[in-house]
């Protein structure tokens, strides 16, 4: 935790910032190492503080042992963070992670400068250090034998739900403490919805499945992987065509990622092959996303991102076409960018049919 104090405090003396007020709970995590629901981190060129109510004091404490612990209690939060800081500070507060509330009643009264900043300590995560790249390898080699899992148990005529239900208890049972975010398990023209969610619909052989899963390791970090396939032959032939043309363009995402590479430039890499083939309108989504002690954080490898990759980001990579109607085909892995390229993180099997 000192080397990323370290980091920030740096990056607060490089834009003339006294201090950082930061709320969000991935961030304060990252900083601190305190995983409450609740609190604010104080951090100046001299000092860490770390805000909370009586729940979780004593947690602070245990967790965060680099930060000076402070008691708030309701109606005391203005003297609380006027205490930690002196007027007249030019202090960073964190934009998206604030509410309306919040601003006016604890922080627009103090006698301070506000800086309102987004992505500050977002930037800083977005390079994992040793252990970081550690756990999340862990959370995909956990995710890897749960989609092992899913090709043995996945049958005709059981439900997209009891599929799902199936595959977190796994996981649950492994190792996980819970899920990196709700479960997709779609079948058929469902599997044509990228964000859909299981429902009571019976799978049927022949027709794609997607399965969109990731774990949250009790560390806090995350993992994410897609699966396409089939239980038994495709009863269309567009299948292979399709799935064919994704895995095209995941190959070539990944063959460009390398330090330095804009996000944009690698959606372009993927999308280009998709496009070429013809489905250009039906990849509705970005190319992939970072991920950390968040399933969805920087760098974004999408159309407007304005992101940067650098060694030892962790990034999806998730081409994936969608047909109205009839289904669609999305393959993910997790990597982690490398002094010359990318390394994956996620080596589940890429079958397209397994036996029904």
């Amino acid at each position: 935790m000192n080397t990323r104090l370290a980091r920030l405090r740096a990056v607060l003396s490089d834009r003339q910032l006294d201090a950082i007020w930061v709320g969000s709970a991935a961030n304060r995590r990252y900083l601190s190492g305190f995983s409450g629901s609740a609190g604010w981190l104080y951090v100046s060129a001299s000092a860490a503080s770390l805000l909370t109510d009586g729940r979780y004091t004593g947690q602070a404490g245990q967790q965060a042992p680099d930060f000076t612990v402070v008691r708030v209690t309701r109606g005391s939060e203005v003297a609380a963070f006027n205490e930690a800081m002196r007027p007249g500070q030019r202090v960073a507060l964190e934009a998206t992670h604030i509410t309306l509330d919040q601003w006016q009643r604890w922080f627009q009264p103090m006698e301070v400068e506000w800086v309102f900043t987004t992505g500050l300590v977002e930037e800083l995560r977005a390079q994992k250090d040793a252990s970081e790249l550690a756990a999340i390898e862990a959370a995909a080699q956990l995710t890897d034998q749960t989609m092992a899992y899913a090709y043995t148990v996945a049958r005709p005529g059981m439900s997209e739900q009891e599929l799902a239900w199936m595959l977190e208890v796994y996981l649950r049972e492994h190792g996980a403490q819970g899920v990196a975010f709700e479960f997709i398990v779609a079948s058929g023209p469902n599997s044509a919805l990228p964000h859909a969610r299981p429902t009571d619909r019976l799978l049927h052989a022949g027709e794609p499945i997607t399965i969109d899963m990731g774990a949250r390791l009790p560390n806090g970090y995350h993992s994410d992987l897609t699966r396409t396939f089939c239980l038994g032959e495709p009863a269309d032939e567009r299948f292979r065509t399709v799935y064919a043309t994704v895995l095209a363009a995941q190959h070539a995402g990944l063959a460009a990622l390398r330090p330095g590479l804009a996000g944009r430039a690698a959606d372009e890499a993927a999308r280009q092959v998709i496009e070429n083939a013809g489905y250009g309108e039906y990849f509705s989504h970005s190319l992939g996303h970072g991920v950390g002690l968040e399933v969805h954080e920087m760098p974004a490898l999408a159309p407007s991102s304005q992101d940067t990759l650098a060694t030892n980001a962790v990034v999806t990579v998730e081409p994936g076409i969608y047909l109205p109607g009839w289904g669609g085909v999305r393959i993910e892995d997790l990597v982690v960018i490398t002094p010359d390229g990318c390394r994956l993180l996620s080596h589940a099997a890429e079958l397209p049919v397994i036996a029904a």
